[in-house]
């Protein structure tokens, strides 16, 4: 497994990649506000461009498998925070996640990170608390059929 930062004219190739990614978690939730699978390609763009965003396309035997957002405004009290993160379905359930999340945690720091996850999806909540996640005891209703839960790394 590899990171490789993505480039402002790859945003086409990563949000059709994003779309794909999210588009049966869309089907099964219907959360049109929250959803990576409706974001808008200039959204991407918009967030390529911060000066405190990162992203990483997951690479497996040279193969463009998924990709990882970071933010990262490189401030001692500000949490760093993983969104998304996402693994193309026929690559999934291979540890590639879990290794991608090691990695960027190498290249920004092992410690003060947040994300969410849907509380729903017992398996995404599993793959962060395996790889040291705590819920902080936060979550937020999106709509009758999702919850968002907040996770935290010191």
């Amino acid at each position: 497994m590899n990171l490789c930062r993505i480039r402002l004219e790859d945003a086409q190739k990563l949000w059709a990649m994003q779309v794909k990614a999210f588009a049966a978690l869309y089907q099964k939730y219907q959360d049109t506000e929250t959803s990576p699978a409706t974001e808008t390609v200039e959204r991407i763009v918009t967030r390529l461009q911060q000066p405190f965003t990162y992203y990483y396309f997951i690479q497996e035997n040279g193969e463009n498998v998924g990709a990882v957002r970071v933010v990262d405004k490189k401030e001692n009290k500000t949490p760093k925070r993983i969104s998304p993160i996402f693994i193309l379905p026929q690559f999934q359930n291979q540890g590639l996640a879990q290794k991608a999340i090691r990695a960027v945690e190498e290249l920004h720091g092992s410690s003060n990170w947040e994300l969410d996850t849907i509380l729903q999806e017992k398996g995404n909540c599993y793959l962060y608390e395996k790889i040291g996640y705590h819920p902080t005891g936060k979550t937020k209703v999106i709509n009758d059929k999702m919850t968002l839960i907040f996770y935290k790394k010191d």
